[in-house]
């Protein structure tokens, strides 16, 4: 999956970094994304801002910076975050690619730290750190931070390189590559990102341990991952019903290609069961919809590997009542409809 397109290099000592932002109407949060790239200590950067139609463009923004290294390019039309990250990411041309959440922010020292050890070993796809949590108004919260670390298993990891690291990346999803890793242009086909939607950033990761290489986990927290009422994550675990049929249909689309490749098959009842929760998600979506007979479809491939799951159970019930009640009951409120960090 080797890239074999020049490299842009205005540097004999520093390999270009190509940094993508995918940004959709949130202009505040963008410039601190932005101000925290321009301002790393390392240079040799192309920065490419890819909009998706915000309703004002944020040409402004960008010139305002006045940097060589930024540049804007804008979809017609909106597309979603997946599909803007994607044509971004294909028209990247640094050694490296880094990409930013446009509400997202990183440490000065982000690139230089990840870069290093990146060149010192080929045999590396990605280098990866930990990161902060930080609420809509940039305040680090320390109890979501220390939890996203655990859950993620990166405070039992060791610094240094893991190679392969299936388990790392795609089962403990300790690589954040949306805001926290940095990865070498060549090991992956990025046109492939277009199939996995939202969770694009857990393709790439997958992509990554396919090509073989190692990965490098800085243990500093390097980069600021902001939790706020209109991020995709929060969206998608709330009453939105379209955030989540698109985190619904990207989960299913990445499990069931996980479950399916043969260096996964030691961690195939685990992706069995995030494709079924991912499946129930849908039907669930669907019954909000007041659309029975397709919540149906999604509800019965969950069942064979969720029979004794009171949530499969009860939205397979739910869509067997009249469509009112049906209706009403999906719309209960339930934090766990879909439990997933990012």
């Amino acid at each position: 999956m080797m890239d074999n397109r020049l490299e842009k290099n205005h540097s004999s000592e520093q390999p270009l970094i190509s940094v993508i932002i995918p940004t959709y109407n949130r202009p505040a949060y963008l410039k601190d994304a932005i101000a925290s790239v321009v301002s790393q200590t390392y240079p040799n950067l192309e920065i490419i801002v890819s909009d998706d139609g915000s309703s004002e463009s944020p040409e402004p923004i960008i010139k305002a910076f006045q940097d060589p290294r930024l540049r804007l390019r804008r979809n017609p039309k909106n597309l979603g975050i997946g599909l803007n990250a994607t044509h971004a990411f294909t028209e990247a041309t640094g050694k490296y690619v880094a990409s930013l959440n446009d509400d997202d922010r990183w440490d000065k020292h982000f690139l230089e730290k990840l870069v290093q050890p990146l060149e010192e070993n080929a045999e590396l796809a990605l280098a990866f750190c930990d990161y902060y949590v930080i609420d809509d108004r940039g305040i680090i919260n320390w109890s979501a931070t220390e939890k996203h670390t655990k859950q993620e298993k990166r405070h039992r990891l060791p610094k240094g390189i893991h190679q392969p690291f299936w388990k790392i990346g795609l089962v403990d999803q300790a690589v954040f590559t949306a805001s926290a890793a940095l990865v070498r242009r060549n090991v992956t086909c990025w046109d492939t990102l277009f199939e996995a939607g939202v969770f694009w950033d857990y393709y790439i990761a997958y992509l990554a341990c396919r090509s073989g290489g190692g990965a490098y986990y800085c243990p500093e927290r390097l980069s600021y991952y902001r939790m706020h009422a209109q991020s995709e994550n929060m969206m998608s675990g709330s009453r939105n019903i379209q955030a989540k049929i698109r985190k619904g249909n990207a989960a299913t689309f990445c499990y069931q290609r996980f479950m399916d490749d043969e260096n996964l098959q030691d961690f195939r009842a685990y992706f069995q069961q995030e494709w079924a929760h991912a499946n129930t998600t849908l039907g669930i979506a669907f019954l909000r919809l007041g659309q029975p007979e397709q919540a149906r479809s999604y509800l019965y491939r969950a069942w064979p590997h969720h029979k004794f799951n009171l949530r499969t159970l009860a939205a397979l019930a739910m869509s067997y009542l009249p469509q009112s009640l049906a209706h009403s009951l999906a719309h209960t409120r339930n934090p766990g409809l879909f439990v997933r960090l990012r």
